[in-house]
Formats: C-alpha cells, sequence, structure tokens
C-alpha cells in the first residue's frame, strides 16, 4: 500500500525548499505526497525577497479537508511563520494522535532571512513539540530554541539533543551540517540515549532545500512503518545522493537546490542529471 504523507509548510517558488522540496522528496520516497500551505514567498536562490502569509483559519481549514477524506499516514510541519498559524496547526493535528509527526523549525533562509516570527517560538515548544514525534533543528536552530551559543563539537550537538528532547518531543535530530570540518554527522537523541549518523562534507554550494528535504524523507520513511534510526539512515543517505548529484541541474545563480530525482533521472551514458 502506497502511503500518504502531507507538508504542513511555505511555498518556494524557485522549487528548491518548502512545499515545492517537500512533494518532491515524498514522490522520490515512494509516497503519496499532500501540501498545506502557510505562506507564499517571493524568493529565489539567491534569497528571500518577501513573504505572505496565509490566513491561521485557512491553514487549519486546509489541514481539516485533507483529513476528512483522506488517511495520512504522516506529517511534516516545515515554515509556521508566526504564532497564530502554529496554534492553528496545532489545535487541529492534536485531534489526530498516533501519526507520526516531522517537525522541522525552519526559522532562518539559506540566504538569512527570517522566517519565524519570534513569538511563535514559544507556541512551537509548547503546543507544536509535545505533538512531534521527531523534531530536525540544524545547529542555529537549536541554539536559538534552547537560548544558547551554537554548538562547535559533538560533545555540543549530544547535550542540546538531550535538552530539546527533555523539552518535550519524542526524539531529536540534531543536524551537524553547519559544524567545521569535512565531517557532516547528525545526532539523534531518543528515550534510548544518543545514536550518530555519519557522512562525508559534500563540496557544493548547492544546498538550497537540505533542511526541508531531509524531514521529508524522514516523514516518508516514518509513515512506511520504519523505525527512527532506520529512517533517520534511509532519509540521511537519500539527501547525500541529492547533494552530491546537485552540481548536475543548472537553476539560478544562488545557493542552487539539491537533485531530488538523482536516482531516478540519468543521461544516455548512466551519469545522474
Amino acid at each position: 500500500m502506497i502511503r500518504n504523507v502531507l507538508s504542513i509548510a511555505g511555498s518556494d517558488p524557485s522549487g528548491g525548499a518548502g512545499i515545492q522540496a517537500d512533494l518532491k522528496a515524498f514522490a522520490a520516497r515512494g509516497v503519496y505526497g499532500m501540501a498545506v500551505l502557510t505562506a507564499l514567498t517571493a524568493q529565489n536562490t539567491q534569497g528571500v525577497s518577501g513573504v505572505h502569509l496565509v490566513p491561521p483559519g485557512f491553514v487549519a481549514d486546509q489541514i481539516r479537508a485533507v483529513f476528512a477524506d483522506v488517511r495520512v499516514d504522516a506529517v511534516k510541519i516545515g515554515m509556521i511563520a508566526n504564532a497564530e498559524i502554529a496554534d492553528a496547526v496545532a489545535d487541529v493535528l492534536r485531534l489526530h494522535p498516533g501519526i507520526p509527526i516531522v517537525l522541522d523549525p525552519v526559522m532562518v533562509a539559506k540566504g538569512g532571512a527570517k522566517l519565524l516570527d519570534p513569538a511563535a517560538v514559544d507556541v512551537l515548544l509548547r503546543r507544536l513539540l509535545p505533538l512531534a514525534t521527531l523534531l530536525t533543528p540544524n545547529l542555529p536552530e537549536a541554539a536559538a530554541l534552547l537560548h544558547t551559543d551554537v554548538a562547535e563539537s559533538r560533545r555540543e550537538m549530544g547535550e542540546q539533543a538531550e535538552a530539546l528532547r527533555a523539552l518535550g518531543s519524542v526524539a531529536v535530530l540534531v543536524k551537524g551540517g553547519h559544524l567545521e570540518g569535512d565531517q557532516s554527522p547528525d545526532v539523534l537523541a531518543t528515550e534510548d540515549g544518543l545514536s550518530w549518523f555519519e557522512a562525508a562534507r559534500i563540496p557544493t554550494a548547492n544546498t538550497h532545500g537540505t533542511g526541508c528535504t531531509l524531514s521529508s524523507a524522514l516523514a516518508a520513511e516514518l509513515a512506511k512503518g520504519a523505525t527512527l534510526p532506520q529512517s533517520v539512515a534511509a532519509a540521511k543517505t537519500y539527501l547525500a545522493g541529492a547533494v552530491t548529484a546537485a552540481d548536475t541541474l543548472d537553476v539560478g545563480s544562488g545557493h542552487g537546490p539539491v537533485q531530488h530525482f538523482h536516482e531516478l533521472w540519468t543521461t544516455e551514458e548512466g551519469d545522474t542529471k
């Protein structure tokens, strides 16, 4: 049975992040993707120039419409923008317990634009985090949520993952892409302790939408019944392939997108294209 996964997030008209990246990742991981829009953005590979928020009541209406008609096997939450939208999302999702939820706390775009109202952080922690199966912050996001300095070592990453899990999530995956060095480790904190997932850093500027893509791949794997460690391992491997193939795309002049369909698109010579 093909699983159905819902993304609740913002739109990226250039296609590399947000809802567009989520739907591509869902398709690439073999699940049926659905999308509830929280915000429209004017952005490209060079940055975000504008944000238009969807009214909170209409965000809730979109979610209710999906659940009223479609079996939802997992949910990914991305850009929620402000406290009112966060509250609206929480109000509806709490009525559907038992569904895996991946919460990606999208706070700052690759180009530096803030995508989360500071007042929304409290609602995210107080209302959305307790609903989440997995929280997936990068290092700056983890630090912002904990009101502390950005982790600069594996020890600090592990400590922050455990501190975030103590706030209410079942599990936390702190992503180490911002660490210095030639490795990009992630750490998963669960009730069983810490688990590390290793990957070599891939030399490319085309990393637009990596966080959206990873969280969506994680939701897809959870929807298919994989355990948390299995989901993290599969999603991280998939993202590594997408980043490795990113330079085969020719999209924009800034931080280009990853190649979501690297396992499906090939040239006549057999190379990913």
